[in-house]
């Protein structure tokens, strides 16, 4: 359960950080061109608010308020007419919005005065069109209204990008200088993948980026080159490959998501009092065979363990010496669980060549972009998936977007996995569906083109099209998590 809240927590604050710059931008841009933003909201108020405030007039919450000033408020004011001493009264910035949070956290909005929005504030739109509207100003200018909150979603992931690579650099083992090859998941190995390869091409550019990266673009990939004992051999990858490894994944039926380094199995603590310490084990070894049977790799020697429960066993070691490594087979005595009383090595840069990037603040933000642009790319090619029978299947709501946050608080983590989920809130706005912020940017489009407005009425019958619409997908795939925890 404690499991469960943390994820939950990092899933919300995340949702929290970029709703407040996606609307932001919307919030920025409309304030710069004079327009009136009625409300800003973090998540959705439908009937009442947990909170609310207006900068000098009130503030509350669950349907009460707490008047600050006893001036009227003149909705009018931005016409420039209304006065008090003979002088246009000047619109805030900041202070003509009401601020709140809803209960609904699914979102949030800017309700945009003069706009058709999912507000739906028609009454608003018989009256007559105010200066201060969002449908007065001319198209350019709604234009960069409305693809301001994807332009601010995507460079706050570069800017994420960019400080975790200042903050961290990059350290890492290349899939090309990974010695031993890899070790593959049985969805993988289905697929062509063998334990050993290096895969050193995909789609014909060479993987030599980090692992994370060089994994998405073999998932992505129409075809893998990889060096298998010494031949160069192509892999044909299945248009299924990363619908299987999703399954595979989430069934938890194998110790390896798709692949990991393949790396000797090197003995890094021995275990006071335990079969190994017991057996002669020491820090350093290196097993290489169990019973006489050859371990090669670190997933081999645990695979082998198992169904020798409060057995002796003979382990061959390789221990390093003085003049030259000495091969020794000594008799371990397991635990009733398998285990011998060790700790294992499983960096693999212990073993192979590391490469290291430091990062100051000039060169943090080209890498910050190229991270946005490649995580941005990755994205769209995954998305034309989603319309395959396997990719209907596989779309989640909030549970499945909260499971792939860490089990215990980690801020890099967290903050990786917030600057994806804003690409992939920047990728999904910008689709030119009505409701979405792309849907209002094709209209304007059609707009500038035509040089003529879509009618208010059909403009009003796209927006609840779109709305009916996103709240079916978002039913969709909510009800999809539910049904794979009761039924996977």
């Amino acid at each position: 359960m404690e499991t469960f809240w943390i994820k939950a927590a990092q899933l919300v604050l995340a949702l929290a950080i970029l709703i407040i710059i996606h609307e932001f931008g919307h919030f920025l841009f409309a304030r710069i061109f004079g327009i009136r933003v009625e409300k800003f909201y973090i998540f959705f108020d439908p009937w009442k608010e947990l909170f609310k405030w207006k900068p000098g007039k009130y503030i509350g919450g669950l349907g009460k308020q707490k008047n600050l000033s006893n001036e009227p408020e003149c909705i009018e004011c931005e016409k420039k007419q209304c006065s008090t001493d003979g002088k246009p009264k000047k619109s805030k910035f900041w202070s003509d919005t009401e601020y709140g949070i809803g209960w609904v956290p699914l979102g949030g909005y800017c309700k945009i005065s003069g706009m058709i929005d999912e507000s739906m504030d028609t009454e608003q739109m018989k009256q007559p069109a105010k200066p201060y509207e969002f449908r007065s100003k001319p198209a350019w200018q709604r234009l960069l209204v409305m693809i301001a909150g994807v332009l601010f979603n995507f460079l706050l992931a570069i800017l994420i990008y960019a400080g975790i690579v200042y903050a961290t650099g990059e350290k890492y083992v290349a899939l090309t200088d990974a010695q031993m090859g890899l070790e593959f998941s049985p969805a993988a190995q289905n697929a062509g993948f063998r334990n050993g390869d290096i895969p050193i091409e995909a789609d014909g550019s060479p993987l030599d980026k980090l692992p994370t990266e060089d994994r998405l673009r073999i998932m992505q990939a129409k075809q893998v080159e990889v060096l298998r004992d010494g031949k160069v051999v192509t892999i044909k990858i299945p248009e299924t490959f990363i619908f299987d490894l999703d399954k595979e994944m989430k069934s938890e039926s194998s110790p390896i998501n798709f692949f990991t380094y393949r790396i000797p199995t090197r003995i890094t603590q021995v275990m006071p009092g335990e079969g190994a310490a017991k057996g002669g084990i020491k820090e350093g070894d290196e097993v290489i065979a169990i019973n006489g049977e050859a371990t090669v790799s670190l997933t081999e020697f645990l695979a082998a363990l198992p169904g020798h429960e409060n057995e002796e066993i003979q382990i061959t070691v390789v221990r390093p010496g003085e003049m030259a490594n000495d091969t020794l087979t000594l008799p371990v005595k397991l635990s009733d669980n398998a285990k011998m009383g060790v700790g294992l090595e499983v960096d693999p840069s212990a073993f192979f060549n590391v490469k290291e990037k430091k990062y100051n603040i000039f060169t943090s933000i080209p890498r910050g972009i190229e991270m946005g642009v490649d995580r941005l790319t990755s994205y769209a090619k995954s998305m034309k998936l989603v319309f395959t029978k396997e990719g209907a299947k596989s779309v989640g709501g909030f549970g499945a977007i909260g499971s792939i946050f860490p089990e215990s608080w980690d801020w890099i983590a967290f903050w990786n996995i917030a600057a994806f989920l804003s690409v992939a809130l920047a990728f999904m706005n910008i689709l030119p569906i009505p409701a979405l912020d792309g849907g209002h940017v094709l209209f304007l489009l059609y707009e500038v083109i035509f040089r003529r407005k879509p009618s208010e009425k059909f403009m009003e019958y796209a927006q609840m099209t779109g709305m009916v619409l996103l709240i079916g997908l978002l039913i969709y795939a909510n009800g999809m998590d539910i049904v794979r925890f009761f039924f996977k």
